[in-house]
């Protein structure tokens, strides 16, 4: 995975926020990436689920479950994502995804702005576009949905909603808390987060 993109330290540049010449920074809180959403499969129907990650730590700041792919999937997911990082200064994080209607709707677009957040699209059929994205999606699908056992784990197989939300919280709890990642010298997301308090003490904490 290509390590420079949105969160990177200095003025490196990412292909993954539309290609050269675009500044990124890596500072606690100002970094979220809005990834694509993904669906499984439930006794009564299909469920979409997206998620919102800050690169910076590569904690899981925001999501939402729905039966729809309307613009409130999204947005939901980066309204929770705006009030996990609250008390934290957002203004200017720059805020990718990919180029689907629910991303350039007129609601989402202006709750960017609301929030101080600077939209950012990647270049159509751009493979490292959603390098990130996808490879936390993926990891959502193996390590709750497609391993048997973690899937009899979670209580899978889903009748509906209502069971495959209680299960990606549950998820989504023990990925920001617990699993380690190779990205974060095999770190969990909230140690990283926990560290930078340490020696950020004058910041304020999420």
């Amino acid at each position: 995975m290509n390590t420079w993109r949105a969160g990177c330290s200095g003025s490196c540049t990412s292909g993954s926020e539309g290609g050269p010449g675009k500044l990124t920074h890596r500072k606690m809180g100002r970094a979220p990436r809005s990834d694509p959403y993904t669906y499984r499969s439930t006794w009564s129907g299909i469920v979409y689920v997206s998620f919102v990650v800050d690169v910076f730590s590569r904690r899981i700041v925001g999501w939402k479950a729905s039966r729809t792919m309307a613009t409130s999937l999204v947005l939901d997911a980066l309204n929770m994502a705006a009030w996990t990082r609250r008390g934290v200064d957002i203004d200017g994080v720059v805020c990718h995804s990919d180029a689907g209607s629910q991303y350039t709707s007129i609601t989402y677009t202006d709750r960017l702005a609301e929030i101080g957040a600077a939209p950012s699209i990647g270049t159509v059929g751009d493979s490292f576009d959603n390098a990130m994205a996808e490879s936390a999606i993926g990891l959502f699908k193996t390590e709750l949905h497609r391993n048997p056992a973690a899937l009899a784990a979670n209580g899978g197989p889903w009748r509906g909603l209502d069971d495959l939300e209680i299960a990606t919280c549950g998820w989504v709890s023990w990925f920001n808390e617990q699993r380690l990642h190779g990205e974060l010298a095999d770190r969990a997301p909230a140690e990283v987060e926990a560290e930078w308090r340490l020696t950020h003490p004058s910041a304020t904490a999420a």
